[in-house]
């Protein structure tokens, strides 16, 4: 599903992660611990498609090259970052703009909303 190979960061002349290797298999659940500064924002970042940062290394999502997708094709496959503690739009409810996120999600799948 998701396999990185000796993924290496910098920003600016700051090295950030270096040849960084995961695997994860469909049906797995993983969870990236560490210290502040030890590239967990990082890592997110990349994944999602933000920009700035000086790459090399390989991530390939669902087989394919995640570096060739778009941030919002990603986010369209899943891939994007969401606030820890949202706020709400006035006006918006955290759990209606979650579900509208999510058939998004699911319309871009070609299946229907929830």
């Amino acid at each position: 599903m998701l396999k990185i190979n000796n993924l290496t960061a910098n920003i600016e002349d700051k090295s950030i992660l270096k040849n960084f290797s995961l695997n994860i298999n469909p049906g797995e659940v993983h969870a990236i611990m560490g210290p502040n500064g030890s590239g967990k924002s990082t890592l997110s970042n990349i994944l999602s498609g933000k920009k700035g940062y000086k790459i090399s290394g390989e991530v390939l999502f669902e087989d394919k090259n995640l570096f060739e997708l778009e941030t919002e094709e990603r986010a369209h496959k899943g891939i994007f970052l969401a606030f820890q503690y949202p706020l709400e739009i006035p006006g918006v409810n955290t759990n209606i703009f979650l579900k509208t996120s999510l058939n998004a999600i699911r319309k871009a799948k070609g299946k229907k909303g929830t």
